[in-house]
């Protein structure tokens, strides 16, 4: 007979300490980029501003659970009907007042008297809450899958996926969609789709992708005219594939990273010792800053913190009980691995310059809420995980 060992409720507070050090890393880091800001931004307190929106970020995971994890099941087709009509707003530019484009990208509302906040970041955690149910309620129907089975699956996740990355492509914001794409294939490897489909899909993308680069090079008036239509989007991979070529122009901020990065070397220069500018020091280029002024062990203990805090998510998602609860988890993991993936990877030349924030550590609003709403639902998994003697 089974034994309850231990309360029904637990907040995993190793995961919270984590968080914790994050917010610390966070506010060391920005405080230290924030002398070398451009002057229009110079006497902004984003240190304030970032803890600010850290407390929003408690209180929305607070908010986050309230509810046993398990309602979400019942709202999330509100929630995608919700999250498709703020992002057709953007590539309506409806209302118009309240649409802000910068860069060549669509994509933000400005909300008087609370600023700019991003759609595209509430829509991650609703579509990993959507592919969720998706995924459950698919298995549950075919307890015994075949090879029609998770071809039908598939074909229920890509349907859910295609109006909002479409949207997304349309605005266009390139990193965010990429961060989509992991969110779904996160999902799809948890769902226990066979690897023979999953390996088919992977070689057509490898393929297409290895299509593309081939044009970039063999047929660039054709690669400009008909896949990468948007001239800030074409000097990114301008900057990322030939950044020396580029120097003055889209290759700066690259140059300028892996300047940053070498030169920290081990220790690094110390705290807001800076030699090299950043133009988005506190931002899309905060691990630069931090492997220049603090070097090669600041920079590991920043991987190190998020290595560990995926391994707790890793973690719950394999201790719980409730199919669902493991899929949410699985999502949150795929979409923040990837992000900090993507950030770092972007700042050694590995991935091209996305703008992609680096999760927790980046100054920003509606994305570091975004996160902590992420982990929320993590949290919300493992405290309603009942522990059991003999599990």
């Amino acid at each position: 007979m089974e034994k309850e060992h231990g309360p029904q409720h637990q907040l995993d507070y190793t995961l919270l300490f984590i968080l914790f050090l994050m917010a610390i890393v966070s506010s060391i880091a920005i405080q230290s980029a924030q002398p070398y800001l451009p002057a229009n931004i110079k006497g902004i307190n984003f240190v304030a501003q970032q803890l600010k929106w850290y407390v929003v970020g408690i209180i929305a995971i607070i908010g986050t659970m309230i509810l046993d994890f398990d309602r979400f099941k019942m709202i999330s087709w509100y929630l995608y009907g919700f999250g498709l009509i703020l992002l057709l707003g953007l590539e309506l530019n409806f209302p118009s007042s309240l649409v802000e484009t910068r860069k060549g990208a669509t994509s933000w509302y400005l909300l008087p008297g609370i600023g700019t906040f991003q759609p595209s970041e509430l829509v991650k955690i609703i579509m990993i809450i959507v592919l969720s149910k998706i995924i459950v309620e698919h298995r549950e129907k075919y307890p015994v899958s075949t090879v029609k089975d998770d071809f039908i699956l598939l074909g229920k996740i890509m349907l859910t996926a295609a109006p909002p990355v479409y949207l997304l492509k349309e605005q266009p914001d390139m990193g965010m969609t990429m961060v989509f794409i992991a969110i779904i294939g996160s999902l799809i490897l948890a769902a226990g789709i066979k690897w023979r489909i999953i390996f088919g899909f992977l070689f057509a993308g490898i393929f297409a992708v290895s299509v593309v680069v081939y044009i970039y090079f063999a047929l660039p008036d054709f690669f400009k005219e008909y896949i990468m239509k948007e001239d800030y989007q074409l000097n990114r991979f301008y900057g990322w594939l030939a950044p020396e070529q580029y120097s003055s122009a889209q290759g700066f901020q690259l140059l300028q990273s892996l300047l940053a990065i070498g030169s920290g070397e081990l220790r690094g220069k110390g705290f807001q010792n800076s030699e090299v500018y950043l133009p988005e020091g506190h931002t899309d280029f905060i691990f630069a800053v931090i492997a220049e002024q603090f070097g090669f062990i600041g920079a590991s203990i920043v991987i190190s913190l998020f290595f560990l805090m995926i391994y707790r998510m890793i973690h719950t998602a394999l201790e719980s009980h409730d199919p669902f609860g493991s899929y949410l988890c699985a999502g949150v993991i795929g979409m923040i691995t990837f992000q900090v993936f993507q950030n770092i990877g972007m700042t050694i030349q590995l991935l091209p310059i996305t703008g992609l924030p680096l999760p927790f550590i980046s100054y920003g609003g509606s994305s570091l809420a975004t996160y902590m709403i992420a982990i929320g639902i993590v949290l919300n998994v493992r405290s309603r995980t009942r522990k059991y003697m003999f599990d």
